[in-house]
């Protein structure tokens, strides 16, 4: 893969979100919070965060070579409006690393460590395609819970980006 399609891949990251955020904003606060079975973070704000920590902490990785040794948490998240905010910041960050990379950048390996002190050595353009694809799955799980609450995001997968994106 080279720069241009990780940027494709960013855009499609971004659109899915911005619709999945468009949509939460029209639910019932309380179902930002509540507690749903079946989501492996246990409430809509849980996946949301989880999503929005993952892409703090691998930019972090890759770009200031900082291993934090914590994700953020629900806790640092109160309501949606603080999500956008942060969600917002973190996407202006993402996208001005990922415009200074260059094609060959991508197979640079990137030494960091888990949450767990384990350290590992992966190459950018992996990570990149992970936190593009983590995202992904994370996002399906607030849709659900969306859905569930009668707000469906509608269609949110790749497909759907590139028709919309050429209309």
């Amino acid at each position: 893969m080279n720069k241009n399609e990780f940027l494709t891949l960013f855009d499609y990251n971004y659109w899915a979100t911005h619709r999945l955020l468009e949509v939460a904003a029209t639910a019932n606060p309380e179902h930002f919070v509540a507690k749903m079975e079946g989501l492996s973070y246990k409430s809509l704000r849980g996946a949301l965060v989880h999503v929005l920590a993952a892409e703090v902490i691998w930019r972090m990785r890759c770009q200031e070579g900082i291993s934090p040794g914590k994700l953020m948490g629900e806790a640092d998240i109160p309501s949606l409006d603080v999500l956008v905010s942060r969600w917002t910041a973190e996407e202006k960050s993402m996208r001005a690393y990922l415009d200074e990379l260059k094609d060959e950048d991508l197979n640079q390996k990137i030494k960091y460590k888990t949450t767990k002190d384990v350290a590992f050595e992966t190459p950018l353009w992996q990570i990149l395609l992970h936190l593009v694809n983590h995202g992904t799955q994370y996002r399906a799980e607030a849709a659900v819970a969306l859905t569930a609450y009668g707000h469906s995001p509608g269609d949110l997968d790749f497909m759907a980006f590139l028709r919309e994106k050429t209309d």
